[in-house]
């Protein structure tokens, strides 16, 4: 039996305190508090499309802003994820996904390269989707992609419900992360990169 990949995360700052605990090849099991409880749904749906398992629980300075938290997870979740696959042999490395949620269509991509880039584009006009400012959803995404030292692009195709828009975005997020760190049989042991590092 091929062991399972997992990581430990406990990050503290001036502003926020995270503990995060991850496996990739979960049942889609969470526990997670961050004080903000829309930016809870969309990761517990992240988890349970990725079927990944994952404890996060956050102190936050949130009585300044919800910058902080968001992005830290954001880094936190990314680390977890680098940490947890090592060097990252065998892997597809790349995936994307179309996720369709109701009238929305929302896109991901992502390649687990080493470096580090991100697009976001959300089509939210709206200030506060649930109790989340809408415009920290690009900081989430940008905090993974570079605690995970990935590629990361997002976004909403079409759509009219903000919630949808954001929903469909980790959903397609996180069906994309599950195959890119899905092991190939073909590669064993193959570096995903001809550059011999990754």
């Amino acid at each position: 039996m091929t062991k399972k990949r997992t990581a430990t995360i406990d990050r503290k700052t001036a502003e926020t305190e995270i503990q995060l605990r991850l496996t990739i090849e979960g049942q889609g099991r969470y526990k997670i508090s961050t004080g903000i409880r829309f930016f809870d749904h969309m990761l517990e749906l992240f988890t349970r499309h990725g079927a990944f398992d994952l404890d996060i629980r956050c102190k936050g300075d949130l009585d300044v802003d919800q910058h902080h938290t968001v992005e830290d997870i954001g880094i936190a979740l990314g680390e977890a994820f680098d940490k947890a696959l090592g060097d990252k042999r065998g892997i597809l490395r790349a995936g994307y996904f179309l996720m369709t949620m109701d009238e929305t269509l929302g896109l991901a991509a992502v390649d687990l390269s080493g470096r580090t880039a991100h697009h976001v584009e959300t089509k939210v006009r709206t200030r506060l989707v649930g109790d989340l400012q809408s415009e920290l959803v690009e900081d989430f995404f940008e905090g993974f992609a570079r605690g995970a030292r990935a590629n990361v692009h997002v976004k909403t195709m079409y759509g009219r419900s903000n919630h949808h828009k954001i929903e469909a975005l980790f959903k397609a997020f996180a069906r994309a992360l599950r195959f890119a760190c899905s092991r190939d049989p073909q590669l064993k042991q193959m570096l995903p990169s001809t550059k011999g590092l990754l």
